[in-house]
């Protein structure tokens, strides 16, 4: 037993199962119906995600990102191998700024367009240690869409003609490379996982949207309908403007 545990290591799990498609979450964090939903005249109905928001971002303040992180190369893997036994721990991490999610980093506008009836969603990607998420070069990204539901036995529906338009940051909703791989919280603590915001500018109020939002990489496979979280996620959204 005592030679057993002496060739385990800390830093990397000895049995991890290899997922071949991620899942996604949102925040601000939803109960388990997945809603988002309030009134844009009851402060007290949407400044709740403005704080769950100022929370969830306050590790990625630039100036604790520039202290703990490095300032890595972008558009490619940020790959720190072991030399044979000799191990190469701690891992270094990427800076990601709040910053660069601009119009929704909650720093310009503190309400992160909820008051407005704009409002963002946060979207990030589980962590899987090794994972490579694209490949010759290929950055992986978000799009968010309407999402199809079912209405009747063989009828489908969708919102599109209530989606309005969308704006991304970063700029086309892109994970970049140099944020992976990841090589597990005891080998690489400070890793700050890369994040896509999505503002909504002009969706139709009063009504519930329904929207998915999924991963688009080449070397990603979309979750069949027994997984329907994995590289994908699902929410409702309504913004109310009348009591």
């Amino acid at each position: 037993m005592y030679i057993m545990l002496q060739t385990l290591d800390d830093h990397k799990p000895t049995w991890q199962d290899r997922l071949a498609t991620p899942g996604m979450v949102i925040r601000p964090n939803t109960d388990e119906t997945f809603e988002i939903v309030y009134n844009i005249q009851n402060t007290e109905s949407w400044d709740m995600y403005a704080q769950a928001l100022d929370k969830f971002l306050a590790p990625y303040n630039d100036t604790l990102q520039a202290q703990k992180n490095h300032e890595c190369t972008p558009d490619q893997y940020f790959q720190q191998e072991d030399s044979g036994d000799v191990k190469n721990n701690p891992k270094r991490s990427c800076q990601f700024n709040r910053t660069i999610l601009e119009e929704c980093s909650g720093l310009n506008d503190r309400y992160y367009g909820y008051r407005e009836g704009q409002p963002c969603i946060i979207i990030k990607m589980n962590r899987v240690i090794g994972m490579l998420p694209g490949k010759d070069g290929q950055t992986p990204s978000v799009t968010c869409a309407a999402k199809r539901y079912k209405v009747g036995k063989d009828t489908w529906r969708d919102d599109s003609d209530k989606l309005g338009e969308l704006v991304y940051f970063p700029p086309n909703g892109t994970f970049n490379l140099m944020y992976y791989p990841y090589y597990g919280k005891k080998a690489q603590v400070n890793y700050s996982q890369p994040l896509v915001a999505v503002k909504f500018l002009n969706i139709t109020v009063n009504q519930e949207v329904n929207i998915e939002c999924k991963i688009n990489a080449n070397n990603i496979p979309l979750g069949g309908d027994r997984d329907k979280f994995a590289g994908r996620v699902s929410f409702k959204l309504r913004i109310n403007t009348i009591n």
